[in-house]
């Protein structure tokens, strides 16, 4: 792997274990921005959780709340190999999370770029410092190959 930022690098992980458990490759991770610190990491779980709403980064986002004991994620950063889905985009909002950054772009299903955008909308709370593109190839490649894998 060519990219090198830590933090990708261990939602890349966490999106290899997802794709070995059937799941979507779809991994997170949360840092405190201010300490370096991994509050937690997750990956998809939908199937085996029986739980559409079982996404890598509202998994994160519960980990990392109840690890703080806080509801709110205001001095962390958001490492998700795609692009948040709207769903996840609000609860990424709801949780003042201060930045995100993912990997590849979701045309079909993103809330971030694509699709509704989530944060530009007037209703939205909490707008994070957005950064894509981050280890883009290595996780669209992931993506790619397990839709492939499932098709063929």
């Amino acid at each position: 792997m060519t990219f090198s930022n830590q933090y990708m690098d261990m939602a890349l992980e966490e999106a290899n274990a997802a794709a070995r458990r059937g799941e979507v490759p779809v991994g997170a991770v949360i840092v405190d921005s201010a300490t370096g610190k991994v509050i937690s990491r997750s990956s998809n779980r939908v199937k085996e959780d029986h739980d559409p709403s079982a996404h890598a980064e509202l998994l994160a986002i519960r980990a990392a709340c109840g690890h703080l004991e806080n509801e709110r994620l205001t001095g962390c950063d958001l490492y998700v190999t795609l692009e948040p889905c709207p769903m996840c985009a609000q609860a990424i909002s709801f949780a003042r999370i201060r930045r995100l950054y993912f990997a590849a772009d979701d045309e079909k299903g993103g809330g971030v770029e694509n699709g509704p955008r989530i944060f530009q909308a007037k209703s939205c709370h909490h707008k994070p410092e957005i950064y894509g593109g981050i280890g883009e190839k290595a996780a669209s490649k992931m993506l790619k190959d397990f839709f492939r894998s499932r098709r063929g």
